[in-house]
């Protein structure tokens, strides 16, 4: 099932536009422990990287990833917290 990202109403939202690889990582572990167990963590960063990074660390840790959006300049990358 594919969801429509551009309809998803993040829990929170985390800007790491101004940091260069690993700050936006380091930035999400820190964000998702704000958002609850089945809510939606919304990643933005401008780093290249960060969309490699991001679904292979949500999936070590046992999130969802579901995926990016570009956004004007950015990524909007989405997680969504399972434990």
């Amino acid at each position: 099932m594919s969801t429509d990202l551009s309809n998803i109403v993040a829990a929170k939202v985390v800007d790491a536009r101004g940091s260069a690889c690993p700050g936006p990582l380091l930035e999400a572990k820190k964000g998702i422990g704000a958002v609850a167990v089945c809510e939606i963590l919304e990643i933005w960063s401008g780093d290249p990287s960060t969309k490699n990074d991001i679904p292979r660390w949500a999936e070590k840790v046992g999130h969802e990833y579901l995926g990016s959006l570009a956004a004007d300049g950015y990524d909007r990358i989405f997680i969504k917290r399972l434990k």
